[in-house]
């Protein structure tokens, strides 16, 4: 709860949530104390895989809006694919859209899906129905292919995991374009993502932190950093569940 309450304190007005973190009741309770508008801020919230059928689907939602102490989301995203699962994929997109016509959040979208599983959802859903895919994207995994496409479909790619679990932190090509840029090399990583069109939301609980990953938005990088940064592409997935996540492209 306290990082959410730092990073309104510091200017952050998205917050991203899911229903398998088990924090959208301390979610809720920080934004009620921070003083900031409900309409002033975007936050959004995950569907958890238990809770894909139709039947369950729209009442975890309401749930989630009970917890976070709203009466709507701007975003709720499938988590994950979970091809194993046993609910179909035309069965929660469509709970899913229901749950938009219902009022109960502003946009849907979905997350670590791949480039068939997107065509999928967008076939049950309609054309420009999907806001996101929210994926894992870092300078060591860069997703051409699927970043490409969701672009090419209009949906806003957003990139999570974008610092590698801090493992891009220490990359020698980095901290040069960093260092030329008097800039740390996490909003080196954070602004090479924002400059490729993706909406980033990256995760700190350290107030310092989440006040210097926000001045990533004020630094501009040039196409020799860019270029630089396309060449660290190392297929460097951090995560990748069995059973939850689909053949990645």
């Amino acid at each position: 709860m306290d990082s959410v309450r730092n990073a309104l304190d510091v200017g952050y007005r998205a917050i991203d949530t899911a229903q398998i973190y088990g924090n959208e009741a301390d979610v809720g309770q920080a934004i009620a104390e921070s003083g900031v508008k409900r309409s002033d801020l975007f936050v959004t919230t995950k569907i958890w895989t238990d809770n894909l059928a139709r039947t369950k689907l729209v009442p975890s939602l309401r749930e989630s809006l009970e917890k976070l102490r709203t009466d709507h989301v701007d975003l709720t995203l499938i988590h994950w694919p979970a091809p194993g699962n046993g609910v179909a994929l035309p069965e929660y997109m469509e709970a899913l859209a229901e749950a938009k016509a219902l009022g109960l959040t502003r946009q849907i979208g979905v997350s670590n899906f791949n480039i068939e599983l997107t065509r999928q959802a967008i076939d049950v859903v309609g054309n420009g129905e999907i806001a996101t895919n929210q994926i894992e994207l870092s300078p060591y995994l860069q997703g051409r292919k699927l970043t490409a496409f969701l672009q090419e479909q209009g949906i806003t790619v957003t990139s999570y995991m974008t610092l590698a679990y801090g493992k891009v932190l220490k990359d020698a090509v980095l901290a040069q374009i960093a260092a030329k840029h008097r800039a740390t090399v996490a909003q080196v990583a954070l602004a090479w993502a924002l400059q490729l069109g993706y909406a980033v939301i990256p995760s700190s609980t350290r107030r310092e932190n989440l006040a210097s990953n926000l001045l990533a938005r004020d630094l501009a990088l040039d196409a020799d950093d860019m270029a630089l940064i396309g060449t660290l592409e190392r297929n460097g997935r951090e995560v990748d569940p069995e059973g939850l996540a689909p053949v990645w492209d």
